[in-house]
């Protein structure tokens, strides 16, 4: 069968199982447990998902429950990308944009967005309970921890606004009073404690929304990359390397790891970016005493360069950052490196805490810096949901269940804000585009010293 290679944005070795293979969520939930049959022959459904993680789950579950046939196809299997191995937050944040919002779409915009963001965790938290999916579920809202003097200003300005904007009161930490919360550590200022979200382990929630979805009908293949999709008259032919499938409507659920050639209109759209993750090993009560962390509170810094970080219910650190711009076995070593300097810097009582765990994987940016739900233009009968900027557990799952509403014509059952149903623009730079990230990194560092 003579078919395209897939181009993606980085080098082969970042779309490898090489960067999971000390991936902690693996060890309850390892790749041969979401393993599913590659398609083979022809076939013929009414519904074609690409991308098996939270967006493409997300819409095959909500399609085949609502009885419409549905063929999902990832190119490894369910989870391989950012759902498999992300650091665990359902969480508030899509989005980065509001005064371009403002502007693009009118007064109303960010009201928009913020319910859509606090909807985004009620879904999850619905479907988690309907399926009774257990996913080692704990913290109880998050953290927004100031790495400076001035990072702890804004988050006092921020804090009256929480409530209107989420209608949630959000309750400021002092610097003096982190100790009393369980979140000491010698390079925060203090801390804003926001109810809305938690923390989960993001196997299991996929692992539930597999079992889900077959349970419901759907078809699921693994070792499927779609390699081409072609449309005729009102039937997309899509091809595998064992395949061929007819559909009536596609899903493009592949976010961070969409292919540059497999469609002319998503080329460009996406910019994904690296970040890297490290687990501990288990700690004792007297160590998580020593360095003051005991907080299961899922926690970050309002930052461009942010740490984000849990303690899992075992008592193990997560801990993860953004990656580099480049993508190979020896600089997978270097990031981790760096990685495992700023945990140590963040809890130098912890210096002796052996980090068994480091992997990596791809979060999506897109120009808008809004997450893109919605039809692809000019190609009827096709959708597509990506660019999530790191907070996708939610807002992914939120995206793909507006996505099967939308395939099947119908009214979305939640709200779609205006911001996310507007297509991004193209980014700059073409398949130089990285380069906006090195500028990016750059200043950010600048900045921040």
């Amino acid at each position: 069968m003579n078919t395209p290679k897939l181009r993606r944005l980085y080098p082969d070795y970042t779309y490898s199982r090489d960067v999971i293979a000390a991936c902690y969520w693996a060890d309850a939930v390892p790749a041969e447990a979401l393993e599913h049959a590659p398609a083979s022959g022809a076939s013929r459904t009414r519904v074609a998902v690409i991308g098996a993680g939270y967006t493409g789950l997300n819409a095959t579950l909500a399609l085949a429950e609502a009885g419409v046939d549905v063929t999902l196809l990832d190119a490894e299997f369910p989870g391989f990308g950012a759902s498999g191995r992300n650091g665990g937050f359902c969480c508030l944040g899509s989005h980065r944009a509001t005064d371009l919002m403002l502007r693009r779409f009118g007064a109303d915009s960010p009201a928009q967005v913020r319910r859509a963001e606090a909807a985004a965790i009620a879904h999850v938290d619905a479907l988690l309970t309907r399926h009774a999916i257990d996913v080692d579920r704990h913290s109880s809202g998050e953290v927004i921890l100031a790495h400076s003097r001035r990072a702890m200003e804004a988050l006092r300005k921020k804090a009256p606004d929480f409530a209107r904007d989420y209608g949630a009161d959000a309750t400021l930490i002092e610097k003096a009073d982190l100790a009393t919360h369980g979140l000491s550590g010698p390079t925060w200022h203090g801390a804003l404690q926001t109810p809305l979200g938690f923390a989960l382990h993001p196997r299991k929630y996929l692992a539930g929304l597999v079992r889900a979805a077959t349970a419901a009908g759907a078809r699921i293949h693994g070792q499927s990359p779609v390699l081409s999709v072609e449309k005729s008259g009102q039937t997309f032919t899509l091809t595998t390397p064992t395949a061929t499938i007819e559909a009536d409507r596609v899903i493009f659920a592949t976010n961070g790891y969409t292919a540059e050639n497999l469609i002319p209109w998503l080329k460009g759209r996406v910019l994904p970016a690296q970040s890297s993750v490290l687990a501990t090993r288990p700690m004792s009560e007297d160590e998580l005493a020593a360095q003051g962390f005991t907080s299961r509170q899922m926690s970050y810094e309002d930052r461009r360069l942010l740490h984000y970080f849990h303690l899992t219910p075992e008592g193990r650190m997560v801990f993860g950052q953004r990656g580099g711009l480049l993508s190979s076995p020896q600089n997978e070593a270097r990031v981790s490196a760096k990685v495992r300097a700023d945990f140590d810097a963040a809890f130098p009582a912890w210096k002796h805490v052996e980090t068994p765990f480091h992997w990596s994987g791809m979060v999506c940016l897109t120009a808008s810096l809004t997450p893109y739900c919605g039809p692809i233009p000019g190609l009827e009968g096709a959708f597509a949901g990506f660019g999530y900027h790191g907070n996708g557990v939610a807002m992914a799952s939120y995206t793909g269940t507006i996505l099967a509403d939308l395939a099947q014509d119908q009214a979305p059952r939640y709200e779609l804000p205006k911001a996310f149903a507007a297509p991004p623009p193209r980014f700059p730079l073409g398949r130089f585009r990285r380069t906006i990230l090195a500028s990016e990194y750059t200043m950010a560092r600048l900045l921040e010293r």
